[in-house]
């Protein structure tokens, strides 16, 4: 009999990093969409610049975080603070960990690439991405998924990483498209101007691509799926895809009742915004809470992007920082509302509701504060954008001596 346990011990354990590593390669992939959907939403003149930044993203992500950022992130707690620091991490038997892990730190970083696509520097860029994942990520992260985190201690809730991945690139890219201003044309007498995306095609594409990977970011987020486990992530792919459903429709609906057409680029960032949303109480959350959550931030995602572009000014060609900056707190934020467990609305009173604005509150200061002063340094030194005969041309010319479309090039100033 103890032979059966033993063995049936190890299955299980097998089964478990079977699943992450798979959870992990559908991460993997939404490097993918995030390339499509920002190239999509851009100029083709800047498509190349795009593709080579989120690649870098993950290659810079994967070297920066094996190399430290790991550690600092899940390394003996310091302070509740930071981990203890070692180089090249190399435990056998936690490469999964390390794996699955490392494609999330790839995830933050990119989030920034499309709120300051198309006029900015691609070797300042690849600081900021180097900065983002071997310091800033994994330091927050700390505080909430390493287990002696001072936020995990204060009972603070976020399952997958609205807020420890999502609002961390989000915020990032508001101080980066702040600092960085905006495009050429953008702005004139104080009018926001529409620049049009060139393929609508690679956006929607890059959104269904990233919504497949969701259900291995959020569902890989149970690091297990044997035993009872299996019915946790079950649970967690349905939450996830009505809250991905929910955002998408409401923000269709809104869009068509207030311009008279139902508008597709807010449509695929409702489905992003609810994506978004819906990862901090995925697994901490009822159905219908799912669908409420989805709800409210594909609502959200529309209005903060009309915010962000026309009152504050703030040039983001994808809507980066209202998907994830604004919905990922959100969603952070109305797991102490709709979890089942301590929720307001299950009689949890506000206990949980206040732990969860501390925690997003305390994140997002110190990726906007940290980001700020990177960024800062770095336009004092090397500069932070292209000139404006570059920007003009295209960053595919200027940057990288290649036109991602050498047999047909669309009109575009």
């Amino acid at each position: 009999m103890e032979d059966v346990t033993k063995q049936i011990t190890e299955i299980n354990g097998a089964f478990d990093i079977l699943w992450i590593l798979i959870a992990g390669v559908l991460v993997f992939l939404m490097q993918a969409g995030f390339t499509l959907v920002e190239a999509g939403f851009t100029r083709s003149k800047n498509t190349i610049n795009i593709i080579m930044k989120n690649v870098m993203d993950l290659c810079i992500g994967s070297l920066g975080f094996w190399a430290i950022g790991y550690t600092l992130m899940y390394g003996d707690t310091i302070g509740s603070f930071i981990g203890s620091p070692s180089l090249f991490y190399n435990s056998e038997g936690e490469m999964h960990n390390l794996f699955f892990q490392t494609v999330f730190c790839a995830t933050a970083a990119t989030i920034i690439s499309g709120a300051v696509a198309e006029r900015t520097k691609f070797s300042t860029y690849l600081i900021l991405s180097l900065v983002i994942t071997v310091f800033i990520y994994p330091i927050s992260g700390h505080w909430v998924w390493q287990g002696n985190g001072w936020l995990t201690n204060l009972g603070f809730v976020d399952f997958a990483g609205s807020t420890v991945v999502h609002s961390v690139g989000g915020w990032a890219a508001l101080v980066a498209a702040y600092l960085v201003g905006p495009r050429i044309g953008k702005y004139t007498d104080g009018k926001s101007n529409a620049i049009p995306g060139h393929n609508m095609m690679y956006g929607a594409l890059g959104v269904l691509i990233l919504w497949f990977g969701w259900f291995g970011f959020n569902g890989g987020s149970e690091l297990a799926i044997s035993g009872d486990h299996v019915k946790n992530v079950s649970n967690v792919f349905i939450t996830t895809n009505l809250a991905a459903a929910a955002g998408a429709i409401v923000a269709m609906f809104y869009t068509w009742f207030k311009y008279k057409k139902p508008d597709v680029s807010m449509t695929l960032n409702g489905a992003l915004a609810g994506l978004v949303g819906i990862t901090a109480g995925c697994a901490a959350v009822s159905n219908g809470g799912a669908l409420a959550i989805g709800a409210i931030c594909g609502l959200v995602v529309v209005l903060a992007i009309s915010f962000i572009d026309v009152k504050l000014k703030i040039d983001d060609p994808v809507g980066a920082i209202s998907v994830h900056g604004v919905c990922g707190a959100l969603g952070t934020i109305l797991v102490g509302i709709f979890a089942v467990d301590g929720g307001l609305l299950y009689g949890g009173g506000l206990t949980q509701l206040g732990i969860q604005v501390v925690g997003v509150f305390a994140i997002g200061t110190w990726a906007i504060a940290t980001t700020f002063i990177v960024l800062f340094a770095l336009k004092k030194t090397v500069g932070l954008r292209v000139s404006e005969k570059d920007e003009t041309e295209g960053l595919d010319i200027t940057e990288h001596a290649m036109n991602a479309y050498p047999d047909f090039r669309l009109n575009e100033k």
